[in-house]
């Protein structure tokens, strides 16, 4: 069984990215967070074999989560999503050590892909 911690502050979208994820394989325990100081507060009390995280969220952002998560649990695959996706941003998570950058709305192909192989690593 895998658990994937999604931390996305718009509830809708927290929603939709739990539902397909949740549905693509039952072994997926997904769990929530709505903000990045949230977040950080689950990935320091669990164990995630994946962390999915919104860049553009209020009280701290999805870059400052990357690297507190890579602070603390290094070997945690991230996937950066945003919606305000420019190529600097991108470049900038991945060297961070993000293991993917999807933008919104997400492709769902390549987010369940994206999912897949970051938990087959």
């Amino acid at each position: 069984m895998s658990k994937i911690l999604i931390i996305e502050d718009e509830a809708a979208i927290r929603r939709v990215l739990k539902k397909i994820i949740s549905e693509e394989n039952e072994s997926y325990q997904v769990e929530e967070a709505e903000d990045g100081l949230q977040g950080i507060e689950m990935i320091k009390n669990n164990d995630y074999d994946l962390v999915l995280c919104d860049i553009k969220m209020p009280k701290m952002d999805g870059v400052e989560v990357l690297e507190k998560t890579k602070k603390i649990k290094p070997e945690i695959p991230m996937v950066m999503i945003s919606g305000h996706g420019d190529l600097d941003t991108a470049v900038n998570t991945m060297r961070l050590g993000a293991f993917d950058y999807i933008s919104k709305p997400p492709d769902l192909n390549r987010l369940l892909n994206t999912v897949r192989n970051a938990l087959d690593r």
